[in-house]
């Protein structure tokens, strides 16, 4: 796992042995050219790379993006000995430019001859992947199945351009674990779910999201009872949900970040509804930002959630200070509920409801004018 040391603008993450491989993609019908290769190439049993440029998304390029996506994996192969279609690709940047080949063909071959296994070659694959990130974001969780230890580690990128199904981010995720590919594709797309897919910073969905699990079985073992699942299950869920998180730490311009909990639905999506309306409004989002205690932006978000439910279900904790009770205003100081935000970066959203049993949690952020100003002149 290494990037070019001079540029930071290409990563290389490869198996030594072929690998079980699944992906999550945007769901935008308009997606990059990288999205449409590796979809086609995944799940599969004989991954042995992900090669991943920055600063140029190939994204809305034609039949010429595709092709210039299938050339990278290409040359990845050339250098790995292996056949294309086990290479996945993922660029991300700026929208509509063609890659330029005579680069990425002089750093891939410097990529390829640095590869290693060190921590500090994660670390740079990491940076190598960012844009507008302000830190490389990584996430590791080990656990032991069978008397064995294994590991999963992760990056990602993103900080802007965040919407669930997804938003501007792309992540990679390299477990030793043994998985065949409809093992991983499930195991992956239960992790998203709960991460990628419950974080959004303005709502507007990206042309290049991709999560890629590779899988290679080194360490000899791999969940098979329930009680295994389970537990790998969690450690994946955990690597994910640690990178997405980190997402929203680095979200452009913003002063806060926001943990939205809704508890007490009839099922998990009636709660991701309720979540995402809450997250996605600019109401709630600039009341955040300005430390006002104007709970009536979150109640109302609630409300048009798309939920069969009455104001008499709803009860709102903001920072754990309780505001409003089933349907019902409640006294509190409004000083205090407005220090608590200001003083804080991390603000709590508790929403809870008596219709049932599931919940979701949710990460967004606030709006703030340096969002606008940094999205204002991003190619300018």
């Amino acid at each position: 796992m290494k990037k070019d040391a001079s540029l930071f603008d290409l990563s290389l993450f490869v198996s030594q042995s072929p690998a079980a491989a699944a992906g999550v993609f945007t769901t935008n019908l308009v997606h990059g050219a990288p999205v449409k290769v590796s979809r086609r190439r995944v799940p599969r049993a004989t991954a042995r790379a992900v090669v991943i440029n920055s600063g140029n998304s190939n994204a809305c390029t034609g039949d010429q993006g595709v092709a210039d996506a299938e050339w990278m994996t290409a040359e990845v192969a050339r250098q790995l000995g292996c056949l294309a279609d086990d290479v996945l690709v993922c660029s991300t940047g700026v929208i509509g430019r063609f890659l330029p080949r005579e680069k990425l063909a002089g750093g891939i071959p410097q990529v390829a001859a640095a590869l290693s296994s060190s921590d500090a070659a994660l670390l740079d694959a990491a940076r190598g992947i960012m844009t507008t990130d302000t830190f490389p974001k990584q996430a590791t969780r080990v656990g032991k199945l069978g008397g064995r230890t294994l590991r999963i580690s992760g990056v990602a990128k993103g900080a802007a351009m965040i919407a669930p199904n997804m938003g501007t981010m792309l992540s990679v995720i390299l477990t030793d674990a043994r998985l065949t590919p409809a093992e991983a594709d499930a195991a992956l797309r239960h992790a998203v779910d709960r991460s990628f897919n419950c974080i959004s910073v303005e709502g507007h969905m990206s042309t290049s999201d991709t999560v890629i699990l590779l899988a290679n079985g080194a360490a000899e073992v791999g969940p098979n009872t329930p009680e295994d699942w389970q537990a790998f299950q969690s450690w994946l869920d955990a690597v994910a949900a640690d990178l997405a998180q980190q997402i929203i730490r680095d979200a452009e311009g913003a002063d806060h970040e926001i943990e939205i909990t809704v508890r007490g639905l009839k099922s998990r999506s009636d709660a991701f509804r309720i979540a995402k309306s809450v997250a996605d409004s600019p109401l709630v989002k600039t009341a955040i930002t300005g430390a006002d205690p104007n709970w009536g932006r979150i109640v109302s978000a609630v409300g048009y959630a798309g939920v069969t439910l009455s104001e008499s279900d709803i009860t709102l904790h903001l920072n754990g200070l309780l505001l409003y009770k089933c349907g019902v205003p409640q006294p509190f100081d409004a000083a205090k509920v407005s220090r608590g935000i200001r003083e804080n970066r991390r603000v709590l959203i508790d929403l809870d409801f008596p219709l049932g049993n599931e919940t979701v949690k949710f990460w967004t952020c606030d709006l703030t004018a340096e969002y606008v100003r940094l999205n204002a002149d991003y190619t300018t």
